[in-house]
């Protein structure tokens, strides 16, 4: 067992501007164990769907033991925003440099992060997975090892991952900031089955054709992956420092490669039997955590970056709906884009079993591992970020609560979306431009185009209220326009 540490004799969170309130110190900093997978389907889980024809034997533990919310959000549709929001406290919007975007990856290394911020409040900090947020690697010269932007830079002791997705070339591993092996050979890459999946170019056992380290074999990298975080485990057993691990699959994500004792075993064709392995190797690392005796100082948080590459064909040909009850996929502004698995495991602090209401968003994680761990928010950071520790704890809040969300449409036009309370208000795709890398709200005078859902009777998002609401709508427009003219979501 990690020792018990001394009880913190006061409480250091200070307030972003006023903005974050002062709580009652936690008696002993967790470790702190984020486990990000990519690319799942809220309807994956069976502890959200007990229809779903994936088994997640591995994640629904992790629900019975902790809590399971229910209205939580990736920072967005896809990977490199969603990722980007996690780790800054802040939606990707607000950096756009243009549309589609070039900009959400961190390149300042004064940026503060949730790891940079932990490592502030004595944490040890280690990174195991998919970074997607920037890692560059010397193109003119393939010998280079060197690499760029390694989340090294960011806050984190240590990293053993990917730059990107494994669909995606150039690809190799890096190991603090080096690659392991130099980008001396060629990969033809491979197509997914037109007739197992509906969409073969993106979908399946794909990834696309580049360079490609010696040695880098695509069916290695989940396997790698946790066999590295819990090598890293095993290196904290006994040490005094908490410590703050996130890992970060890439798969579910394509290429769909489950290993031979998962294939046949879902009824989902490859992805049901990849996702039967994800869960396995979630499992492996909750094992290692009580083999080390680190479980019971250990809050776990389990989620996804956004939703499932799943189409309305797939689900014809499987009877599976990767995004639930929810409408839309991967991509979109509609829930089925970002509203995710999110459960939390803090043994003798989150109540087993339990279920929040509370509202989500990826960006909270900034404000809840500063008010977790007793550090101030340096000024400027986290400006969308909401501490979720009163909904973990149960207790009364004393600070600010997330009532809103603002969630984006990636396309070939810029769209938002914005929650407030049950309802939730579609722009139309184009009305919002980037103009010197700042979000311009458009002078709408009318609601054509608009869409207007209340989440709490129609979740599925099926019959648009915006021409019967029209006051609803104008006035959620206005909130909206305000958060982007005011750069935060705390007035």
């Amino acid at each position: 067992m990690i020792p018990i540490r001394p009880v913190l004799t006061a409480l250091l969170l200070a307030p972003l501007a006023a903005l974050h309130a002062a709580t009652p110190a936690i008696a002993q900093k967790p470790n702190i164990v984020f486990i990000l997978v990519d690319d799942m389907g809220i309807g994956d889980c069976s502890a959200y769907n007990p229809k779903s024809k994936i088994r997640t034997p591995n994640i629904d533990r992790l629900a019975q033991q902790g809590m399971l919310f229910t209205d939580a959000h990736a920072g967005g549709p896809i990977c490199v925003p969603s990722r980007y929001s996690l780790m800054t406290g802040e939606y990707s919007s607000r950096t756009w440099d243009s549309w589609p975007p070039k900009g959400n990856k961190l390149n300042d290394p004064k940026k503060v992060t949730i790891a940079s911020l932990l490592k502030s409040a004595g944490y040890d900090t280690a990174m195991v997975g998919k970074w997607h947020l920037g890692i560059e690697n010397n193109r003119k010269d393939p010998t280079d090892l060197k690499v760029k932007n390694s989340p090294v830079k960011f806050g984190f002791d240590t990293f053993f991952g990917i730059n990107q997705s494994l669909d995606t070339a150039p690809y190799f591993y890096v190991e603090g900031e080096r690659m392991v092996a130099a980008l001396t050979e060629q990969t033809k890459g491979q197509k997914g089955d037109p007739k197992k999946v509906s969409k073969p170019e993106i979908q399946g056992p794909m990834w696309r054709e580049g360079a490609i380290a010696p040695g880098f074999v695509h069916q290695e990298c989940l396997p790698l992956f946790t066999s590295k975080a819990n090598d890293y485990l095993k290196s904290r057993s006994g040490t005094t420092n908490p410590f703050f691990l996130y890992l970060a699959f890439a798969g579910p994500h394509a290429p769909w490669l489950p290993a031979g004792e998962f294939q046949g075993k879902s009824q989902v064709g490859e992805y049901g039997d990849f996702m039967m392995m994800v869960d396995a190797c979630i499992g492996q690392v909750l094992k290692t955590l009580d083999k080390q005796g680190l479980a019971e100082d250990t809050l776990v948080i389990f989620t996804s970056d956004n939703g499932p590459l799943w189409f309305e064909q797939d689900t014809a040909l499987y009877g599976h709906n990767s995004s639930g009850i929810y409408r839309g996929h991967k991509l979109d502004y509609y829930e089925g884009g970002h509203r995710e698995p999110f459960i939390v495991r803090w043994p003798g602090h989150v109540k087993a079993g339990s279920t929040s209401e509370q509202m989500v968003n990826f960006t909270d994680m900034m404000a809840t591992f500063a008010e977790l761990s007793g550090v101030a928010l340096p000024r400027g950071a986290g400006v969308d970020s909401f501490s979720i520790l009163p909904a973990l704890l149960s207790r009364p809040p004393t600070g600010p609560v997330r009532t809103d969300s603002i969630h984006e449409q990636y396309g070939d036009k810029l769209a938002l979306a914005y929650r407030q309370g049950d309802w939730k208000l579609l722009l139309p795709k184009g009305v919002f431009k980037v103009v010197n890398k700042t979000i311009t709200p458009p002078a709408v005078t009318g609601i054509e185009g608009f869409e207007l859902y209340n989440m709490k009777k129609d979740p599925a998002e099926s019959k648009n209220l915006a021409a019967l609401n029209p006051a609803k709508t104008k006035a959620l427009f206005e909130l909206l326009k305000a958060n982007i003219e005011r750069g935060s979501s705390h007035e």
